[in-house]
């Protein structure tokens, strides 16, 4: 069974790991399944595209792909640090906590 994400849509997060590490960057998808996540303008890589139709030209296009969760962390917004991410529940409503500040995400 697959364990719920910590990290959504819409979080800036920072890569830890990698050829793109220390950079940060807004996450634009999130696949569940395989627990990956897609950061715009990050994680680029370049692709060679031949042409599809007579009389076109190939080209070198880049395309963002997907990282896995574990290797980035979320920038909390008090602190600006990377942290772990916890849950609390307050007015029962289950809140994301950061793990430093122990402040509400």
């Amino acid at each position: 069974m697959l364990d719920v994400m910590k990290i959504k849509k819409g979080d800036n997060v920072q890569i830890m790991v990698g050829k793109d590490s220390g950079k940060s960057g807004k996450i634009s998808e999130v696949d569940i399944k395989s627990e990956k996540i897609m950061i715009s303008g990050l994680n680029v890589f370049k692709k060679n595209k031949k042409p599809t139709k007579q009389g076109e030209k190939g080209q070198v296009i880049s395309i963002s792909r997907f990282i896995p969760v574990s290797n980035v962390q979320l920038l909390c917004k008090s602190c600006g640090k990377p942290s772990r991410i916890g849950y609390k529940v307050e007015d029962s409503k289950k809140v994301r906590v950061c793990k430093k500040c122990e402040v509400i995400i």
